[in-house]
């Protein structure tokens, strides 16, 4: 290496102790020796071939180039993190069609969660998701995990045959984690806020709340005002005439029923008195508040969601973490 490439602490430095720390380096990072070895083989001391590694890389004769793998974002991720003040974000190229959005984010997230899940976590999942059911079908049962309880953040009570979906979401999630897992035995939406009263008073439904309380991760997905296929076919959906008037309100998206306008602020309305879902303050109370989600449908909500702290740490696609970073306004309705 010339001289011109070392920085200028090097200048204090003879050619001949540049010849020893260049050597060393050169053995250490070029040609796989180990420091023990170094040593004997120069006859110097192992506490000097430390030292003098750590000087060749202050020096500059020794510099780190990380070079990312095809397919892997973590300078948009560390983008996105610090943009939207997120604990962590991971981004996936997904390809164009929802059903390739779909897959690819459950097995990110499902990767994501393998990885980041703790012994005794308290989590709580959305009910009506199918990023969530992808999610749980790309997961795998984990022998060293235990967490304490995973429950519902949202009634998933709905119609007999889409009701086993939310089941399934749960009751799958907490066998691989090895948690116990509390079903909220409501619906997500009831017709009145008399309806959610009484519910709210029924010791079971207490039960959750209070563990709602306790949550260390929720998991959950970002909605649009226009109810997701899954959702419709739950009997949760809120009515055309309710998403009318949302949308009048300047709503743009939703995480477990909480309806938020383009900043992310709450969208306030009546129709929050018909929810049994867990609250915005015991939401955003919690530590982790993962959400996977993706597509260009979901921009506007995504973006908002963000926006609002609904979330602070994002599984999202390419196209869609990079709109974030450029700033792109959603579709005008």
């Amino acid at each position: 290496m010339n001289a011109s490439a070392v920085r200028p602490i090097a200048a204090g430095l003879g050619v001949d102790q540049l010849r020893l720390l260049s050597k060393i380096a050169r053995m250490y990072h070029e040609q796989g020796f180990r420091q023990p070895q170094i040593a004997a083989d120069l006859n110097i001391s192992q506490s000097r071939v430390s030292r003098l590694l750590k000087q060749a890389v202050d020096i500059g004769v020794v510099r780190t180039v990380v070079s990312i793998p095809h397919g892997v974002y973590t300078d948009i991720e560390q983008k996105l993190e610090t943009r939207f003040r997120l604990r962590d974000a991971v981004v996936v190229d997904a390809g164009g069609s929802p059903a390739d959005v779909l897959r690819t984010l459950g097995g990110a997230a499902a990767t994501y969660l393998d990885e980041t899940l703790a012994n005794d976590d308290v989590i709580g999942i959305s009910s009506w998701s199918a990023t969530l059911l992808a999610t749980v079908d790309a997961m795998r049962p984990k022998s060293h995990l235990t967490v304490d309880v995973v429950t519902q953040l949202s009634g998933g009570i709905g119609e007999p045959q889409v009701q086993v979906d939310a089941t399934r979401l749960l009751d799958r999630f907490a066998t691989l984690t090895g948690g116990r897992p509390l079903f909220l035995p409501t619906p997500g939406l009831v017709n009145s806020p008399t309806v959610r009263r009484a519910l709210l008073n029924d010791p079971a439904v207490k039960g959750v709340r209070d563990v709602w309380n306790r949550l260390t991760v929720a998991l959950v997905g970002i909605g649009t005002v226009q109810p997701s296929p899954l959702l419709a076919r739950s009997g949760n959906a809120i009515e055309p005439e309710q998403q009318r008037r949302l949308g009048e309100l300047g709503a743009v998206g939703d995480v477990c029923y909480r309806f938020f306008d383009r900043d992310g602020e709450l969208i306030n309305s009546p129709f929050n008195d018909r929810i049994l879902g867990i609250s915005p303050g015991q939401l955003k109370a919690t530590r982790r508040r993962i959400g996977v989600a993706g597509g260009p449908e979901k921009y506007s909500a995504i973006a908002a969601a963000l926006k609002g702290g609904w979330v602070n740490t994002l599984i999202t696609d390419l196209n869609t973490a990079e709109r974030l970073l450029n700033g792109e306004p959603g579709p005008v309705d």
